[in-house]
């Protein structure tokens, strides 16, 4: 007898808080990477933007992190942009309190 490719149709989608959640960690990232690289490249003389940089990556970060946990609990959604986003965000509030702890150390 020949088995049947069995198929699941569901309803299942990707949310848009949980696609916002990863776009706010990839930009959280991507601007504290600059500011580092930028930072580094003028030998430690930083700007007041660069500060103002990074308080907005932090903001985003945590809006993120908030975004990916309340989507993470839908149970009517993929995982995939969820998880990703909580990841990327709390990447990037570990990355402000690396930068932070290393400041208060020098």
């Amino acid at each position: 007898m020949r088995k049947r490719k069995g198929y699941i149709f569901t309803s299942k989608k990707h949310s848009e808080r949980a696609i916002m959640a990863a776009i706010l960690g990839i930009i959280s990232l991507a601007a504290l990477g600059v500011v580092v690289f930028r930072t580094y490249r003028s030998a430690g003389e930083s700007a007041v933007g660069y500060g103002f940089t990074g308080l907005f990556a932090t903001l985003f970060s945590l809006v993120g992190l908030g975004l990916g946990i309340a989507t993470a609990r839908d149970k009517d959604c993929y995982r995939l942009f969820p998880v990703l986003g909580i990841i990327l965000n709390m990447a990037a509030l570990g990355s402000v309190s690396l930068i932070l702890y290393a400041g208060a150390k020098l």
